[in-house]
C-alpha cells in the first residue's frame, strides 16, 4: 500500500499523517504527535481516522540535544509506522514550510540548492522556519531514497494584489522582499476547497483561522486578496504570545530607552506577549477562560476586538463580505469567543443562532441573518498530502 507522510513542525512539536489513496480519495490511517519536545514530558500519541487513541507513552529525550530533538520525534514516527504499520509503503514525505518568500507560490521537489534558499528565509519566520527545515533534513537523512516536498504556508496569497502586499517603505526595500506575505495559506486553501465542495467557493469569504497563532483572510472568487499577516507571522491579531499589530515606535523607544538588542526585542515580539504579555497568566485560551481574573478577562476582550476590527478591514477590501468560517483549535471550538467577536460584527447584519453556536455546529447564524456564519475544522495535513499526491502524479 503506497503512502504519504505528512510532517508539520512547530517550535516544540512535531505532527504527522500517513495517507494512502483509496476509492480515488486521499484517507488518512493514523494521526502522530509528538508535544513539548522542548521540555519534560515529551508526549507520544497515536490516534487512526476515528481518532481512537492507538499509543500513547512518554518519550525519553532529556539526554539529546535541543537541535537535535526534532530529528529524534522524527525517527520515533517512522519507526512506529514501520513497526505497526508494515504493509504501508512510504512512498514520499510532504512538509508543511511556514515561509516561500517570493519565490516559492507552489509545492516544490526539494534539493539541496532549495533547502539553502528557504534557510535564507530564517530571519522572516523564526519561530517556525528553522524547525520545518529541520525536519526536512531529517527526512532526507533517514529515508533519502524518498522524494520530499514543500508546501507553503504563503503561497494560497500569492494571488493578492500589489496594494494589499506593499508597505509604506521607499521602493528599494519592497524590491528586496520587505513586503506583505501572508500565512496560514494550508489552512486557508482547506477551507477554499471545502466550501467549493458545498457549491459556496464563489461567495466573498472572511476566513477567520484563530488559535494561538492566529490570521484573518479575504477571499474572492477563491482567491486571497488580504489578509492580517504581513511580513511575518508576528502582524495582525495578538496571538497566544505573539504582539500582533504594533507601532514600530514602540520598538525604537525600548531600543533607546530600555537598551533591548534584536534577539531581546525578538523574544519580547514571539515570547512574551499576546494573550500570555497582556493577562500575565497563559497563552492557552482554555487557561484564560478558567482564570476567572481581571487580566485574564481583558487579554479574552483585547483578542475579539481587534478580530472585529479586522473583520472591517478586510470586508473593505472586499467591498461587501457573503459569509464568514471560523477555524483553527479557538474558532472551531470556543462558542464565547465567535459570540465576542460577532457581537461586535452586528452591524454587518449577523444574527447568531446562540444555541446552534454553543453545539459548534456547522452554520451558526439564523436563517434570516445577512452573512452565512461557518464554524469549519481546518486540515493542513490533508492539504499538504493532496498537494504532494497531485504533484506525484
Amino acid at each position: 500500500m503506497d503512502t504519504i507522510l505528512t510532517v508539520n513542525g512547530g517550535s516544540s512539536s512535531l505532527k504527522c499523517g500517513l495517507y494512502t489513496l483509496h476509492e480515488g480519495a486521499l484517507r488518512c490511517l493514523i494521526h502522530l504527535k509528538v508535544e513539548n519536545l522542548s521540555g519534560c514530558p515529551t508526549l507520544f500519541k497515536v490516534r487512526d481516522e476515528q481518532n481512537r487513541v492507538l499509543d500513547s507513552s512518554e518519550l525519553e529525550c532529556q539526554s539529546i540535544p535541543d537541535d537535535q530533538r526534532h530529528q529524534f520525534a522524527l525517527q520515533t514516527v517512522l519507526r512506529w509506522v514501520e513497526t505497526h504499520q508494515p504493509e504501508a509503503r512510504l512512498i514520499a514525505t510532504g512538509h508543511r514550510v511556514v515561509h516561500g518568500g517570493d519565490r516559492y507560490s507552489t509545492p516544490v521537489l526539494l534539493d539541496d540548492a532549495k533547502l539553502a534558499d528557504l534557510s535564507t528565509l530564517i530571519p522572516l519566520a523564526p519561530l517556525h522556519q528553522p524547525f520545518n527545515l529541520k525536519l526536512v533534513q531529517a527526512c532526507r537523512e533517514l529515508a533519502p531514497e524518498l522524494p520530499v516536498i514543500a508546501c507553503f504556508d504563503t503561497m494560497f496569497h500569492a494571488s493578492q494584489p500589489r496594494l494589499e502586499r506593499l508597505y509604506a517603505l521607499p521602493r528599494r526595500l519592497a524590491e528586496k522582499g520587505v513586503h506583505r506575505y501572508g500565512f496560514h495559506g494550508l489552512s486557508y486553501e482547506y477551507i477554499q476547497r471545502q466550501l467549493t465542495l458545498t457549491g459556496k467557493g464563489q461567495l466573498n469569504t472572511i476566513a477567520c483561522h484563530l488559535g494561538a497563532g492566529a490570521s484573518m483572510c479575504a477571499i474572492r472568487n477563491g482567491h486571497s486578496i488580504a489578509s492580517s499577516m504581513g511580513f511575518t507571522a508576528v502582524e495582525g491579531l495578538p496571538m497566544g504570545s505573539r504582539t500582533g499589530n504594533l507601532d514600530p515606535g514602540v520598538l525604537l523607544y525600548l531600543m533607546r530607552e530600555e537598551g533591548m538588542d534584536v534577539d531581546a526585542l525578538e523574544h519580547l515580539l514571539y515570547k512574551e506577549s499576546g494573550w500570555l504579555g497582556i493577562s500575565g497568566i497563559s497563552s492557552d485560551m482554555k487557561t484564560l477562560h478558567q482564570a476567572d481574573a481581571p487580566a485574564a478577562e481583558e487579554a479574552i476582550e483585547l483578542f475579539c476586538y481587534r478580530i472585529a476590527l479586522e473583520m472591517g478591514r478586510l470586508t473593505a477590501a472586499l467591498e461587501g463580505v457573503e459569509q464568514i468560517v471560523f477555524s483553527g483549535g479557538v474558532g472551531e471550538n470556543d462558542a464565547d469567543v465567535r459570540a465576542r467577536v460577532l457581537k461586535r460584527c452586528s452591524w454587518l447584519g449577523i444574527t447568531l443562532d446562540e444555541a446552534a453556536n454553543q453545539r459548534n455546529d456547522r452554520v451558526i447564524s439564523t436563517n434570516d441573518s445577512a452573512i452565512r456564519v461557518r464554524v469549519m475544522p481546518t486540515n493542513e495535513e490533508l492539504m499538504i498530502a493532496t498537494h504532494v499526491h497531485e504533484l506525484l502524479h
